[in-house]
């Protein structure tokens, strides 16, 4: 893309850098309703295709492939954040001989009829690429305790590599999803389910790799992830090889569809999360979904931070690095997922929303700030809060999409630019988080080298002026999300 195009990060790091800095913050905190739930990512080394599971018990449940292939972890905690400081426990380890025996990879835990279930592939110790699904069982109240019952391979068995099982339940009706070699291409297939290891009738194959960036390295579609909202299936995949190339699609079906009719089914064109130079995040994918305590929903992929390729004496299946990761999903106007850019290490981002025209909110486009809807390319309405440029006791809005550009004003017009190291640019990306004018639940920001005056939209694009008028006050004042 051209550099002179600007895009910027999710909002919802604006509130978590508000509680990182704590008292460092000037002027009366804002209620705790103007913040939403953040996150500090990676939240695991060493932690792949991960899968968290919210359950009713108030706990967040984690688990992941470990880079030895040979065992399943667990965690909890009662906060998604908590889970990448939570003890870990080994909750089964592969087998010495036959079945289950080797490639112990992508386990999911998942709660049905009152019993947990781990679903997960595995190969033969005397054939580690006799990969198949596996499903263990547990009646325990607390998964970490155990113990696990070998419920054995998906049912009926598959008769050829297939591994990433994951199921769902939609108008009554529990699913089983998996990927399964046939040929050259990995492919999705769903089967209704007749209890949760076993499926009825024969799979329907909803999704082959046929799109460039899903053919790279390996032809692959593999590890689906369903989310279900407005009307719709949702079914996340990952396509290519395990390297830089991986990437997140979007299959979407209609509620009221047949699901095993593959006409149900459309395939995005384009990859809805893929490898970024910018926010240093390579390889993004074999994605999970689960909700925050504030009830917004929450995208858990893994990534590597730097650029590797399979050849050349590299095999990403030997790389230990990647690396469990969250952010927070937004929606678009038509009710369509928005997962923007795999955001960079460390807080994450937040947007900030207009008060008095709450569809609409900052953005950034050829550098200038300006104030939208339905913003498609969501990295530019997306800011990290930091400290303070010119003054640690004040925040600062880092680019989400140009790391090291910052929401700057410049003869009262608003800019995202990068950091000359000068005095004055410092000081004109500073802002001190007030309660909101118009509203105190939300946030204004006030100028630090230019005291009274504020952020605020007027005619469609930001600029830094005193308010005085109840109008005022309101393009002012700003929600986070």
């Amino acid at each position: 893309m051209r550099l002179k195009r600007s895009r910027s990060r999710p909002m919802a790091g604006f509130i978590a850098m508000a509680v990182v800095l704590g008292s460092m913050l000037v002027g009366p905190a804002a209620p705790a309703s103007a913040a939403p739930v953040t996150f500090t990512n990676p939240l695991a080394e060493q932690r792949a295709d991960p899968h968290i599971y919210r359950h009713t018990d108030g706990y967040y449940y984690f688990t992941a492939t470990v880079p030895e292939y040979d065992r399943i972890v667990l965690r909890r905690a009662t906060t998604l954040q908590g889970l990448a400081t939570a003890a870990e426990q080994v909750i089964w380890r592969k087998h010495g001989t036959g079945e289950m025996g080797a490639h112990i990879w992508a386990p999911e835990i998942h709660f049905i009829d009152g019993r947990w279930y781990v679903y997960f592939a595995a190969g033969r110790a005397e054939d580690v690429w006799a990969i198949r699904p596996y499903v263990l069982e547990s009646s325990a109240a607390n998964p970490l305790d155990g113990p696990w019952v070998e419920r054995g391979q998906l049912q009926p068995a598959r008769s050829s590599f297939s591994l990433d099982a994951t199921t769902f339940v939609h108008d009554g009706q529990r699913y089983l999803a998996w990927a399964e070699y046939a040929g050259s291409n990995s492919n999705i297939y769903l089967a209704r389910a007749v209890n949760p290891w076993t499926y009825a009738g024969t799979p329907t194959l909803i999704a082959t790799p046929t799109y460039a960036w899903e053919t790279r390295g390996y032809r692959v579609n593999e590890g689906p992830a369903v989310l279900i909202r407005n009307g719709r299936i949702f079914l996340t995949y990952s396509a290519s090889a395990t390297d830089a190339s991986y990437a997140v699609g979007l299959l979407t079906a209609s509620a009221d569809s047949d699901l095993l009719n593959p006409a149900s089914w459309s395939k995005s064109a384009t990859p809805v999360l893929a490898s970024d130079s910018r926010t240093g995040q390579w390889g993004p994918g074999h994605n999970s979904f689960t909700v925050a305590e504030d009830g917004s929903d929450v995208i858990v992929y893994h990534s590597r931070n730097y650029e590797r390729y399979l050849g050349n004496g590299y095999d990403p299946l030997s790389d230990p690095n990647r690396r469990t990761r969250i952010q927070r999903v937004y929606w678009n106007a038509d009710g369509t997922p928005n997962f923007g850019v795999p955001v960079p290490d460390g807080v994450t981002p937040v947007r900030l929303r207009a008060h008095d025209l709450p569809d609409q909110y900052l953005r950034h486009w050829e550098f200038r700030v300006r104030l939208e809807p339905n913003v498609a390319n969501l990295a530019d309405s997306q800011f990290r809060i930091v400290a303070g440029l010119a003054d640690p006791a004040a925040i600062s809005l880092e680019s989400t999409n140009y790391p090291g550009y910052y929401l700057r004003h410049r003869d009262h017009q608003l800019w995202v630019q990068r950091n000359d190291g000068s005095d004055l640019f410092r000081q004109d990306a500073t802002f001190v988080r007030r309660p909101g004018l118009a509203d105190p639940a939300k946030v204004s920001l006030e100028s630090v080298n230019f005291p009274g005056q504020y952020l605020r939209h007027r005619d469609g694009l930001a600029y830094l002026e005193a308010v005085s008028d109840a109008a005022g006050r309101a393009a002012a004042t700003f929600a986070l999300d």
